[in-house]
């Protein structure tokens, strides 16, 4: 925006108002009004509050400390005191201070609530100018003027706030249900709104520059306010929703297999995938399959590995495609080697209340494991703190949590304990007499399974089944160098770019993310080690 011309050589109040009008319409309109006025005046104009702080304007021609300020609080504190709505204070030097108080106008950012009374809402226009200056007329115009732009800018600020607060208490509630917190998840999430759904969809879309906002507008008016839309705290270009799966009405809980093969009569999912990706062309959309609402944090890998299937896709949109998970092929042995695995973290006692305890340092586990070093992004810690919990989790585990091997014994460990227990009645009942003590358990006992093997070699066939580029030995290098993309070229001789490329012609015959975290590296060693184990 323009400014307007300087006009202290042929003031008219007509034109005075007039500039007044066009400034009050800018985007910073108190500040170019301020700047107007310094320049009407020839002196320098401040907004300041009723405590005698400067609230807009130029700080340094009024800096704390100076004679000019302690003149200032002095005059304000005055007419503070009597009531008065007007005073020139005399300051012994080439200028005097105009003061004008703005009724109702700059509110005192003192004030502990959002909406304060109009009472004490209360600042001041003060004008530094030169003694000469007769400045009655054009102040009381200014300062009307100036009070509605100020009242404007304070209520967009606390707009902003507002949803700043309401962004954070959504990621909150996000944050809690990808560690299995749902009870408190579903408490903060009641005040917030919607509440959360039994049975949900996790998607995730892939968006460019702004567009994450006009998408977030998009799915909460699609789906009539139902969806729990977050912003990725990891991601700056990644949306959440987490989209019910199920009709609305007060339809019964799902358990969580009935999640899994579809809750509901209506599933608005598919759908709304495909009206992103129509309405935004540049979007990439991941969705999960339908999952319960302990196991968001399932379905959000779900709809990662289905998001790096849409970025090749001509639509832009990929479901997630289900094959048969490792977790219940283990058997009745599965849940006491996981339990005996992180028993050493579950038992830790932290030695002072400040430091991590047992929940929050499996809630680092689970965030290292899904996000790598971006984990320090998600749990809102300083990457410090991130490596420390890492060397006590080392400690504990009596794992190399920086190797692939160790991360895929904790992987299949955190998953096999929040699946249902073998004595569990969801899970059918299994005699204790038939699992197998916990110090007989090893990982490789468990993968020997016959069922496993049968699992890795379908879970490695579309590698196998792919031209060399995207096979089986590129996979295996990957994970041989702890997914060390320069330790990975150099081993194949290849460059670091070509490197990439063939793992990223692998996600799209695995249908799952590699190059980028929550990646698919833990399901895949642990394959390699089955089939590695059948062969002999």
């Amino acid at each position: 925006m323009s400014r307007e011309p300087e006009d202290v050589a042929t003031p008219s109040r007509d034109g005075d108002l007039l500039s007044l009008a066009r400034l009050s319409v800018g985007r910073d309109a108190v500040r170019d009004i301020l700047d107007w006025l310094g320049r009407r005046t020839g002196g320098a104009a401040l907004l300041v509050g009723a405590d005698g702080k400067v609230l807009a304007g130029p700080v340094g021609r009024l800096g704390p400390g100076t004679r000019m300020s302690r003149a200032v609080g002095t005059a304000v504190a005055d007419l503070s005191r009597r009531g008065s709505s007007a005073a020139v204070v005399d300051t012994g030097g080439p200028s005097r201070v105009h003061l004008l108080r703005l009724d109702g106008g700059a509110p005192d950012r003192s004030a502990a609530s959002l909406v304060a009374r109009a009472e004490e809402q209360v600042g001041y226009l003060a004008v530094v100018a030169a003694p000469e200056r007769q400045l009655g007329e054009l102040l009381a115009d200014a300062a009307r003027t100036l009070s509605l732009c100020w009242r404007v800018e304070e209520a967009e600020r606390a707009r902003r706030r507002i949803v700043a607060a309401d962004a954070h208490g959504r990621e909150a509630v996000l944050h809690l249900l990808m560690v299995g917190d749902v009870p408190p998840a579903r408490r903060i999430a009641s005040a917030l709104r919607p509440h959360l759904p039994d049975a949900l969809r996790v998607c995730v879309i892939e968006c460019v520059g702004r567009q994450r906002y006009e998408v977030a507008a998009e799915i909460d008016r699609s789906l009539a306010g139902r969806a729990w839309i977050v912003p990725c705290p990891v991601r700056s270009n990644h949306l959440i929703a987490l989209v019910p799966a199920e009709p609305s009405g007060d339809a019964p809980a799902p358990s969580r297999e009935a999640a899994r093969r579809g809750a509901g009569r209506a599933d608005p999912a598919d759908r709304l995938g495909r009206l992103i990706t129509a309405r935004a062309r540049q979007c990439r959309v991941g969705m999960s399959e339908p999952v319960a609402l302990p196991d968001t944090a399932t379905g959000y890998e779900q709809a990662f590995h289905a998001l790096a299937v849409a970025r090749a896709a001509t639509e832009g949109y990929a479901r997630f495609d289900r094959q048969h998970e490792l977790v219940p092929l283990t058997g009745p042995d599965g849940y006491p080697w996981a339990q005996r695995l992180l028993q050493p973290c579950l038992d830790h006692v932290p030695a002072r209340r400040a430091d991590p305890g047992a929940v929050e340092l499996l809630g680092t586990l689970s965030s290292w494991l899904a996000f790598d070093t971006a984990a320090s992004r998600h749990l809102k810690i300083h990457r410090n703190t991130l490596t420390g919990r890492l060397r006590l989790l080392n400690a504990l585990l009596g794992l190399d949590l920086l190797r692939v091997p160790d991360r895929s014994a904790a992987w299949l460990a955190l998953r096999l304990r929040a699946a249902p227990r073998p004595d569990d009645p969801r899970a059918g009942a299994v005699p204790a007499e038939t699992v197998p003590a916990a110090r007989e358990v090893t990982l490789d006992h468990l993968l020997a399974a016959p069922a496993v093997t049968v699992w890795a070699r379908a879970r490695l066939r579309p590698l196998r089944a792919a031209d060399r580029s995207t096979g089986f030995e590129t996979v295996r290098a990957w994970l041989a160098a702890d997914t060390n993309l320069s330790a990975t070229s150099a081993g194949l001789g290849i460059s670091v770019s070509a490197t990439r490329k063939r793992l990223v012609r692998a996600e799209q015959a695995l249908g799952r993310s590699l190059v980028h975290a929550p990646d698919a590296r833990h399901e895949l060693w642990l394959a390699l080690r089955a089939v590695e184990l059948a062969d002999g």
